[in-house]
């Protein structure tokens, strides 16, 4: 209980016991918790962890990343660079833009259409947490407070802070991106979006209980009312799902 309520104290946390039929004086907890090295409740409010930062506020918070890949074109092989944000609190990712040279002019135009891009599929979005890449630029920050969105710059060489960006990254890369040969940003611009159709509706997700992140079947067909199981596909036959047939 100490450790799940840093703000309560021996007498909360003597009265939540007795709520559970044990009848125990504040001072018991007081050495129960001494003994263990747990501190008081004024010490462990002010030992937030990260962990504890981001639990709490994951309705509320998103990560922005770039993804950068590499693109057959005429010339050679050019690095694209794909902006995505991801709510943490439903997982849902939104493109944000490709571009081959991120300037802070592109970066501004995006922050402005945050509203319309962001804001539908990921509403209520008031932090962000980005690393302190060159290209989050001082405008593009400007422009989202200005939407009410306050901008985190996380520490230098702290990826595991923002990891759910990260781990989209290493999924997107891992299940796609590696095994296709693109030609252009029109290529790259419709690989990305059929992995996004993919991982929102069709891939089930360990981190979420092993399920869908959104049903796009309401109701979910059965067994008895739908007995045939037939194989679905994208990108001719990289990403597969499994459903009922109609």
């Amino acid at each position: 209980m100490a450790s799940e309520n840093s703000e309560w104290g021996y007498d909360r946390i003597a009265g939540a016991m007795g709520n559970l039929g044990h009848d125990i004086s504040d001072q018991t907890v007081g050495n129960i918790l001494r003994r263990f090295g747990i501190p008081p409740a004024p010490k462990r409010s002010q030992n937030t962890t990260w962990a504890d930062f981001i639990r709490a506020h994951m309705a509320v918070l998103a990560g922005i990343d770039f993804l950068t890949v590499e693109v057959l074109t005429w010339r050679g092989l050019a690095t694209y660079y794909v902006l995505f944000f991801i709510h943490l609190g439903t997982r849902r990712v939104a493109l944000a833009g490709i571009n081959r040279h991120p300037t802070d002019a592109w970066m501004a135009k995006v922050a402005q259409n945050v509203e319309d891009e962001v804001y539908g599929p990921m509403r209520n979005i008031r932090f962000v947490l980005h690393d302190r890449d060159t290209k989050f630029c001082k405008s593009f920050r400007a422009i989202l407070r200005t939407s009410g969105v306050q901008s985190l710059a996380l520490p230098p060489r702290c990826p595991n802070l923002n990891a759910f960006a990260e781990r989209w990254v290493r999924s997107v890369k891992s299940e796609c991106l590696s095994k296709c040969v693109l030609f252009g940003e029109t290529s790259l611009r419709r690989v990305v979006n059929e992995y996004l159709e993919h991982y929102h509706y069709e891939r089930n997700h360990q981190g979420r209980s092993n399920l869908l992140l959104f049903e796009r079947f309401d109701p979910k067909p059965t067994a008895s009312t739908s007995p045939k199981v037939v194989r679905k596909e994208r990108l001719g036959g990289l990403l597969n799902y499994y459903i009922r047939a109609a």
